[in-house]
């Protein structure tokens, strides 16, 4: 016998985007506000805020919103909320910062990867 496996469904209309120059502990913060709120809300707060994070977050909901337009022609963007949003730790990019007496420090620039699910308001 072996293991049974569940499957999870998943639903709802995913955008991901990786590999951007921004700290995670900085964006999280952002995606708290806009957790589980209509998408129009979700974006009119994103486009009022003056965070770095907040950019970057408005452009994957809007991308996940153009995939669940493109993919159901029935959908409204009246009807969408912001179900999921995650935000990963990516790759640091190191730099050497060189100072006196032959020593040197490490720069950490950190890397997030964003991930929002947007699904139909039921």
């Amino acid at each position: 016998m072996g293991k049974q496996s569940k499957k999870i469904e998943r639903s709802g209309f995913r955008a991901t985007t990786k590999f951007l120059i921004g700290s995670p502990y900085k964006i999280r913060p952002v995606a708290d506000v806009i957790r589980r709120k209509p998408y129009t809300d979700a974006v009119a707060i994103l486009e009022n805020m003056p965070h770095k994070g907040a950019k970057l977050l408005r452009k994957t909901v809007k991308s996940a919103a153009s995939n669940a337009l493109s993919r159901s022609k029935k959908l409204e963007e009246d009807m969408l909320f912001v179900r999921e949003v995650m935000i990963d730790d990516g790759p640091r990019l190191k730099r050497m910062w060189f100072r006196g007496k032959g020593r040197a420090d490490m720069l950490l620039k950190r890397m997030c990867h964003i991930t929002v699910v947007v699904d139909e308001i039921k």
